[in-house]
């Protein structure tokens, strides 16, 4: 079993911003006929899916990314057994890497996010596999604070690019998800 949580902001006002990336990468994999079903009283969005005999469950969490770690008291709830560091994917933004950068790395995030230090706090531990996605996209310019520049959309020449490493995050994730279900 895998769990990969998209990390972003609930609503209609984040949904194009940079840190709600998570939540695109997460909401792609479903796909567009997917109904999503909501738990732990709202506080999160999940949805089951099966590939090759392996259980996924993709989860958005709706606290808003700054109480992401929330979500665990769930998944300990609910897969108290199942659940281990290596099989937790968590999806986020990253501001130490440009727009159209991805890393898939275990154990190692950005200096700074709010939405991983709740998770670190929640989990005690950093080791689970972070999806780090780039959305720097200021060339070098660091005029707007970056907690306001995380909520801004994207430029559309940035969008393209985005597109494309959604897609290759996805493609990636689905072949190591390949790869545990053959082992």
């Amino acid at each position: 079993m895998k769990f990969i949580i998209g990390l972003g902001n609930p609503g209609q006002k984040y949904l194009h911003t940079r840190h709600n990336i998570g939540f695109k990468v997460v909401d792609q994999m479903a796909g567009d006929d997917q109904k999503w079903n909501k738990s732990n009283k709202g506080k999160l969005e999940y949805l089951w899916l099966e590939r090759n005999g392996e259980k996924i469950e993709l989860i958005k969490p709706q606290t808003f990314m700054n109480k992401s770690g929330l979500v665990f008291a769930y998944i300990r709830k609910t897969h108290p057994q199942q659940f281990t560091g290596e099989n937790l994917f968590v999806i986020h933004d990253d501001l130490d890497l440009e727009v159209g950068k991805f890393k898939l790395q275990f154990g190692k995030g950005p200096k700074q996010h709010n939405g991983l230090t709740s998770i670190y706090q929640h989990l005690g531990t950093d080791q689970f596999w972070h999806v780090r996605i780039g959305i720097d996209g200021r060339q070098g310019d660091r005029t707007i604070a970056s907690d306001e520049y995380v909520l801004s959309s994207f430029r559309p020449d940035e969008r393209l690019i985005i597109e494309q490493v959604v897609h290759q995050i996805i493609a990636e994730l689905q072949q190591r998800i390949d790869s545990y279900a053959t082992n």
